[in-house]
């Protein structure tokens, strides 16, 4: 048996020396916790020797412990080598380069190195880079705790825990921790109401950080009230009262209790039963036929009402009159007379008859047939407008229309369109150009108010109590029939109030107002985002006859798979209700919307505070933010911030991040870019890059900032920014090159190309006020129109009635890009102003008139019935 072993490993020895060595055991990554030795080991065949090399150095002989065997399957020689690392040996490189050690294996045919593995000292640092902080939030509102663990070999891993529960987001739809480590709730509930740690470890250590204390109330809501109740008296002026409860839904854990009355009263008077009480009975009557006569009495002092009673006894009363010796008289002559009376009267009243039938037929026999049929066809469809001019007097279009005494309702293709002189002409000159010095200049005398005087005024009404305090953000002025328009400059907000939209003989003072977030709670539920400023007019309860036109701008991305928009309004008692929902059919008439890319133009009969509102379906919903740098204008040391705004899309919050600026004595660094910000729950973040080491360095400490998603989202917080914190080395340094970054998690980003010379004032640049803008924040009368106030009368009663071949308000709605909204205009006694109206919204100051000018020429060219009027009347 011995023989035959050696015979069958001597082929094999003789085969390893044409071997190289290969190994079956290679060395791997290893941490050193605290002070104790790590063990290395390789194992190679066929080998004759094997050695470790660690950071390129050889390991003594001495310290390789080896061990020598056979392999069974081959009967190649195995040679296993291990060696133990210190401590101390590593961090004697420490901070140079990372400790490494490989094997190397020798045989006849060469040398074979394995794979190198790392020696790191393991530890975890005690503090927390972030640590999550206390917060009271509203129900349903979302949750963002941050957590940055400490740093730490390998990278700690991190678990939250629940009033020392774990927090397991698999057991638990609502929350999800995010790559970054913090816990996010989606939706805060009552049951969420705990503390919450963050929990960090590794092979080392466990850290725990600071506990975070989530407080989530619940702001009281009024129930419905209840019934009114009886009067408190059964007889005379009592009072009646009804309540209502704070427990739809109840406070709890520090919510607001529910503002206003609790108890309403008002004064009842009940009306007392008056019992009937009998007249005097009257004298008796002569002796009648029968040798009876009566007498009779009233239940009527007084009479019986209110529940009282009826008078109880007979009221007649008859008795024999003769003593039983009365006798029949025959008919005599009274009754002849009687009779010959009654006959003259029914031949009076015959004659009266015949005569007036007479009368009747002459009156009706010297009428001209031709214009009875006349008005008879057209009294029902002739429309009430501007008289007809005519060629022989011309100053009769100058004439002003009494616009408080006509109306006229659109009543689609049951009417028929009716051709004639009323209709608008075509002159050759400009359409919507001024008919000439002193003949249709329609003036207002009433001046703007003073502001110190309006708000001393506005002062003593209940509702000023909601309003902002100064005039900064609010326009005002008086209007009356004539209209006008209020403009807040520099913001995009502006309220258009048209022609007739105020009673004749009616004056109004009117203020429009911007109200900060801050300054008015909008409460928001589940995905829903603010996307407007939130805006105030009134005062309110104003009648208007028409509708006025709001527009403000916005920052949504609209599209119908993506969005929920609903325009809000703020009620009297506070609270907040939905009036229109945007794409869907309206459900009243006092409210509609036209949302276009960068603003939205509310219609609406009534006043008051008004707020655009989104509820994102899908996450591919996404909001316009608006990123903008400013930086100091001067530089006395060697520290220097750059603030990096994140703004919603709109005009309002730039204007205000603009006055903050020029306060804290900033200068602006290029242009603002524009950020899509998608509901994705991922969060804002910014990062400092290609800075010259040389001569600036950052002092912030993370790679990057972050912004929290809801933060953002909400749009209760119109800009949030974050500094960047740069430090030059040398204060002859004043040229600054970089680039920052803003991206969203998993999303596209903006860069900004930062080079700019800092010991140098930049001023704020043009585009920071429109041009659109108008420095007159009132305009009263034709000043706030484009359109001369005649052409316009002129133009309405041209194209509201229907024409058969479509040469009426459809048509120019279409050629204005408006025919979606036709719906909308239809219900209106007046399409056509409905439609003028808008564009005087959408285009003023700058509106081009020409433009609208061929929108009309072209609706007239469908009917060449349509302009009949001669040049000189125009």
């Amino acid at each position: 048996g011995a023989q035959q072993s050696a015979t069958v490993a001597n082929p094999a020895s003789g085969a390893s020396s044409d071997l190289l060595p290969h190994f079956q055991l290679e060395p791997e990554d290893v941490y050193i916790v605290k002070n104790k030795a790590v063990s290395l080991a390789c194992r190679a065949t066929p080998a004759t020797q094997i050695y470790f090399k660690c950071n390129g150095e050889w390991v003594h002989q001495g310290d390789h412990i080896t061990q020598h065997s056979t392999d069974r399957s081959t009967g190649l020689p195995v040679m296993e080598v291990r060696i133990e690392v210190t401590r101390q040996q590593v961090e004697k490189i420490f901070g140079l380069e990372e400790y490494w050690c490989q094997c190397v294996a020798w045989s006849s045919s060469g040398t074979t190195k394995s794979q190198k593995a790392f020696v790191r000292i393991a530890y975890l640092r005690k503090n927390f880079e972030q640590e999550p902080t206390a917060r009271e939030v509203s129900i349903e509102q979302g949750i963002v705790l941050p957590c940055r663990p400490p740093e730490g070999i390998p990278p700690a891993e991190v678990e939250w825990l629940r009033n020392e529960e774990l927090v397991d987001p698999a057991l638990d739809a609502n929350v999800y921790v995010t790559p970054e480590h913090s816990l996010v709730l989606r939706q805060a509930r009552l049951a969420d109401t705990a503390n919450y740690t963050c929990v960090a470890k590794n092979i080392v250590a466990r850290r725990r950080s600071s506990s975070a204390a989530i407080i989530v109330y619940v702001n009281g809501g009024w129930s419905t009230w209840t019934q009114w109740s009886g009067c408190s008296t059964s007889c005379g002026r009592g009072w009646q009262k009804r309540s209502r409860t704070c427990t739809n839904p109840t406070p709890l854990n520090g919510g607001a209790f529910c503002e206003g009355q609790n108890v309403q009263k008002t004064a009842c008077t009940t009306l007392c039963p008056v019992d009937g009480a009998w007249s005097e009975w009257s004298k008796w009557s002569e002796c009648g036929a029968e040798c009876t006569h009566w007498r009779s009495r009233e239940c009527s002092e007084p009479a019986p009402r209110n529940g009282g009673q009826d008078c109880h006894g007979p009221e007649l009363d008859t008795r024999n009159c003769t003593s039983e010796l009365c006798t029949h008289a025959a008919p005599g002559a009274e009754d002849v007379a009687l009779y010959v009376g009654l006959v003259a009267v029914a031949v009076c009243l015959v004659l009266l008859l015949l005569v007036g039938v007479l009368v009747y037929c002459r009156k009706k026999g010297g009428l001209d047939a031709d214009v009875a049929d006349s008005s008879i066809l057209t009294a029902g469809f002739q429309p009430v407008s501007i008289k007809p001019s005519k060629a022989d007097n011309p100053s009769l279009l100058t004439i002003q229309p009494d616009l408080s005494t006509t109306t006229m309702t659109y009543q689609g293709s049951l009417c028929p369109r009716q051709d004639g002189p009323a209709k608008l002409q075509l002159p050759n000159g400009h359409l919507l150009s001024p008919l000439g010095a002193g003949r249709h200049t329609l003036h207002h005398s009433s001046p703007a108010a003073e502001g110190a005087d309006f708000v001393a005024r506005l002062s003593t009404q209940s509702y000023f109590r909601s309003l902002p305090r100064g005039t900064n953000n609010m326009a005002y002025g008086t209007f009356n029939f004539l209209g006008g328009r209020l403009m807040i400059p520099n913001t995009g907000i502006s309220l258009l109030i048209p022609p007739d939209a105020i009673p004749r003989g009616k004056i109004y003072e009117v203020y429009l107002t911007l109200h900060k977030q801050e300054e008015v709670r909008l409460p928001l539920a589940g995905c829903q985002t603010l996307l407007s400023p939130i805006v105030s007019c009134g005062p309110p309860g104003v009648l208007l006859t028409r509708p006025a036109i709001l527009a403000m701008g916005h920052c949504v991305e609209a599209s119908a798979e993506n969005w929920s928009i609903r325009l809000k309004k703020q009620s009297c008692e506070g609270t907040w209700e939905d009036v229109l929902q945007l794409g869907a059919e309206p459900c009243t008439e006092l409210y509609y919307c036209q949302l276009e890319a960068q603003a939205c133009y509310v219609f609406t009969e009534q006043l008051g505070r008004f707020a655009l509102v989104g509820e994102s379906l899908s996450m591919a919903a996404s909001k316009r933010l608006k990123l903008v740098l400013f930086a100091p204008a001067a530089c006395p040391s060697l520290e220097y911030n750059i603030r990096v705004y994140c703004l919603s899309d709109t005009q309002d919050v730039l204007k205000e991040v603009i006055q903050l600026e020029k306060q804290l004595g900033g200068q602006l660094i290029g242009a603002p870019r524009v950020l899509h910000f998608k509901d994705s729950y991922h969060n804002l973040r910014l990062s400092i890059h290609d800075m010259p080491s040389s001569l600036w360095k950052s002092k912030l400490l993370a790679s990057y900032q972050e912004i929290p998603f809801y933060h953002i989202w909400s749009g209760l917080q119109p800009f949030l920014h974050c500094t960047f914190t740069l430090e030059r080395l040398s204060t002859s340094t004043c040229e600054l090159a970089c680039k920052i970054w803003v991206w969203q998690v998993e999303g596209d980003g903006q860069s900004f190309t930062v080079n700019f010379n800092i010991a140098k004032d930049t001023r704020f640049s043009d585009w920071l006020v429109p041009d659109n803008e108008v420095a007159t924040p009132a305009l009263v009368g034709p000043s706030a129109f484009k359109i001369p106030f005649l052409i316009r009368q002129k133009i309405i009663s041209s194209l509201d009635p229907p024409g058969t071949r479509g040469a009426d308000w459809r048509t120019l709605a279409q050629k204005l890009n408006l025919d979606s909204h036709l719906s909308f205009f239809a219900s209106k006694p007046s399409p056509t102003a409905m439609i003028l109206n808008l564009w005087e919204a959408r285009h003023f100051p700058n509106g081009n008139l020409s433009q609208l000018a061929a929108a009309v020429a072209e609706v007239g060219k469908q009917d060449g019935a349509l302009f009949t009027v001669s040049e000189a009347e125009c």
